[in-house]
């Protein structure tokens, strides 16, 4: 807008100097250089006062070219502060001004001497309107494009805080799990070193496969979030296709039951039930008080159904609000499943997670 305003100003002001070098015949007055100056001047304010510089351009050049001698191109001033106030979402004021102008032009020409013929005048209307339409279509267009825009960088930032949230889940079942197994150990381990040292070594052992289980993934993890180097192999996903290495490194005695084959899940199923399932053990570790556990998966054509249970007293675990569970039912409503865990009686906890497999790929 500014180059065009530079564009037109520049026409008017050559355009007056030629009139006046190509017609000798006219003497021109003070008006024919006063007004376009202050028509001309006025423009460069246009962005910040549109209504203010359509007034004054207006009147400038409605007091021109009755009362001014050299008829030069001042008419290009108007048009152009009609199109900016419009397309600034001024219409009514470009309307109102536009046809109080033609108006005003129609009982001067009415009254006195014509300047215009009546095909001018209806030219002029015309443009009026075309340019008016012209500022209302660019005023709609910016607004839908600033619609676009701000949906577009609302939908980056909803992914950003997806992507967020999804780091956050995988860090935490890749830290918080195995870190917890390895307190659990470490304490067994203290407890028992004199009196039964050979479960202390079993409690070291389980503890050195769990560290080593946890930098492998944490190094996969930040890998996939780097991408520096290539060519380093990253450790498989999670999966319930290794359920025994799940249930291993819990450190728990768990009964395993399996319906249906574990080696062709969905991949994004695939991930959310062996993180559930990983997730529900560290917490029988944790909080039941038990050193066992029921873990039932089955699958339907349709459907994953992972369902864990322990027979710990859970004395420390019975709201279901932590971060743990919050993860897990994350997990299961972002592939429209759900997740149901509470207290089981007479003691006990139980965790049970419905996983949609149609849809998923």
């Amino acid at each position: 807008m500014r180059i065009a305003t530079i564009v037109v100003v520049a026409g008017v002001v050559l355009g007056t100097i030629i009139t006046f070098l190509v017609r000798p015949d006219r003497t021109p007055n003070a008006l024919d250089f006063v007004l376009p100056l202050i028509a001309c001047t006025a423009m460069f304010f246009q962005k910040r006062y549109p209504v203010a510089v359509l007034i004054v351009v207006t009147l400038c050049t409605l007091a021109y070219y009755p009362y001014a001698r050299m008829d030069g191109p001042m008419m290009a001033l108007p048009v152009m502060a009609l199109y900016s106030a419009a397309a600034q979402g001024y219409l009514l004021a470009a309307i109102t001004t536009g046809a109080t102008a033609l108006l005003l032009m129609g009982l001067g020409e009415l009254g006195g001497t014509r300047h215009v013929s009546n095909t001018g005048f209806i030219m002029i209307a015309e443009g009026m309107v075309a340019t008016i339409a012209a500022g209302g279509v660019t005023r709609s267009w910016r607004a839908y494009r600033q619609e676009v825009d701000r949906r577009i960088a609302q939908e980056a930032q909803r992914g950003e805080a997806e992507e967020r949230l999804r780091i956050a889940r995988e860090l935490h079942d890749v830290i918080g799990h195995n870190i917890s197994m390895i307190n659990v150990q470490a304490g067994s381990a203290l407890h028992g070193f004199k009196k039964r040292p050979e479960e202390a070594e079993e409690a070291l052992r389980t503890i050195k496969d769990t560290s080593k289980e946890t930098l492998r993934q944490l190094r996969s993890t930040l890998g996939m979030l780097r991408q520096v180097d290539e060519d380093a192999p990253i450790a498989p996903a999670a999966s319930l296709a290794r359920l025994d290495e799940l249930t291993r490194a819990s450190g728990l005695r768990v009964v395993t039951r399996v319906t249906g084959s574990l080696h062709d899940l969905p991949a994004e199923v695939d991930l959310a039930a062996a993180r559930i399932v990983k997730e529900a053990l560290t917490n029988v570790v944790r909080h039941s008080g038990g050193d066992s556990a029921t873990m039932t998966v089955t699958r339907d054509p349709d459907l994953l159904t992972v369902r864990v249970e322990d027979d710990g007293p859970g004395a420390s675990f019975t709201d279901g609000t932590g971060f743990g569970l919050q993860g897990m039912r994350e997990r299961a409503a972002a592939l429209g499943g759900s997740l149901v865990a509470g207290p089981r009686t007479p003691s006990g906890f139980h965790v049970i997670a419905e996983l949609p497999l149609k849809g998923t790929a």
